[in-house]
């Protein structure tokens, strides 16, 4: 890494300072951070920052498991839907065939036959 100021750094880079820093001995600790350009200070906020995003996982579940729940809701709510178009579409079709086959039964079927005058 180039010398940045630590503002500017991603939250990737320091994440994995973050990580690194976690595996190093105390004593190789004052090393690191000098060469990355660090104060402990900044070591220290970045890892309440990680702490305190890995502590807000259950409010992000419970929301995902709601949004889950509306999803499948939503989804069989569709299903149902779709099936009584299906159904509505079948019954239009048929009751076209049978207009076709037995004719209107009103007053289109006496014009077809001829026999109003």
């Amino acid at each position: 890494m180039t010398a940045r100021r630590p503002q500017d750094w991603t939250a990737e880079e320091k994440l994995e300072v973050v990580i690194e820093a976690a595996s190093l001995p105390d004593e190789e600790l004052g090393a690191f951070l000098r060469r990355k350009g660090l104060h402990e200070a900044h070591l220290k906020e970045w890892r309440q920052t990680v702490l305190s995003g890995l502590q807000k996982s259950p409010a992000r579940s419970k929301k995902s498991t709601f949004e889950a729940r509306r999803i499948r809701e939503l989804e069989r709510e569709l299903d149902r839907k779709e099936k009584a178009l299906a159904e509505a579409a079948a019954l239009l079709v048929l009751k076209k065939k049978a207009r076709a086959i037995w004719g209107d039964g009103g007053d289109g079927t006496a014009k077809k036959n001829g026999s109003e005058s």
